[in-house]
């Protein structure tokens, strides 16, 4: 895949609906810590959107493996077929704005091995602004083949995370107070991984929502020494806003590994260090 084909603008979404070809549609509208989405939904979505629950088919139940483990990938693959989607099919996911709920599924339909899936750029208030329709119909997906086969990208787990700063990049993608350990609205430790940047994933988009342009990607994440051909890793809370910043690489054309478990992994186990403040160590 490559970098210019992980988004797609609005405009370009509805030209391909019209088409010959029409991607499947994903809605995982999610907030953190918030209601289920499911109303929002309901309440309007895009034509023939089907709609997908980010903790429950998103993810595994939450435990020493972090708040969003990787679900399995048997009862993810049986999601998405509920869903509709198709085994090499162009496949679009969208969210509410924020990008960090689409940017989860598709770094798992990616790590499953679908090699055509793509996120809406600014999520839903990108299709409303170029005059996109939304609908309430009911939406029931023909069943769709594809077969998860996990491992097309790369991932990480604690023991990985805690080496990437030794030979590559490891990246924090939450907000910089978390990672100073000033703030820690969710998890019991504040802090970061020892050796991780704080790159915080909202500075990778503008006001709109959508993705900065490639270059100034590409300059940002050079600042931070990850450059395409480095070793690098990303993290956040537990590993959503993170799959956003591996997107935001993709689209500067750098590969990344992700490591899911995140912060809600790393610092349930005691015997982890912890660094806090604005220094990586």
């Amino acid at each position: 895949m490559t970098a210019k084909s992980a988004i797609l603008s609005a405009a370009e979404l509805r030209t391909e609906l019209a088409g010959p070809r029409p991607p499947v549609l994903l809605d995982v509208r999610w907030q953190l810590g918030g209601p289920d989405q499911r109303p929002a939904y309901e309440a309007g979505h895009l034509p023939g959107a089907v709609y997908v629950d980010l903790d429950r088919e998103l993810a595994g139940p939450p435990g020493s493996g972090g708040r969003h483990p990787l679900p399995d990938p048997e009862a993810f693959g049986g999601a998405m077929r509920r869903a509709g989607v198709p085994a090499d099919g162009p496949v679009v996911v969208y969210d509410g704005g924020l990008g960090w709920a689409a940017a989860r599924a598709w770094w798992l339909l990616r790590w499953t091995g679908h090699p055509n899936v793509r996120v809406l750029d600014g999520g839903l208030a990108a299709w409303t602004a170029v005059g996109g329709v939304v609908t309430t119909d009911r939406v029931t997906p023909a069943e769709g083949d594809f077969k998860p086969t996990p491992g097309a990208v790369g991932l990480l787990d604690a023991d990985a995370a805690a080496l990437r700063p030794r030979d590559g990049v490891l990246l924090d993608a939450r907000a910089g107070e978390r990672y100073r350990g000033e703030v820690e609205p969710i998890d019991p430790v504040g802090g970061h991984i020892p050796g991780a940047l704080s790159a915080p994933t909202t500075e990778n988009v503008g006001p709109d929502g959508r993705f900065l342009p490639a270059d100034a990607l590409r300059a940002r994440f050079a600042g931070l020494g990850a450059s395409e051909g480095a070793a690098v890793g990303v993290y956040c809370g537990s590993g959503v806003s993170a799959a956003h910043e591996v997107l935001a690489l993709e689209v500067a054309g750098i590969e990344s590994d992700l490591y899911a478990g995140s912060w809600s992994e790393w610092c349930a186990d005691p015997a982890r260090p912890v660094a806090t403040g604005p220094d990586p160590r």
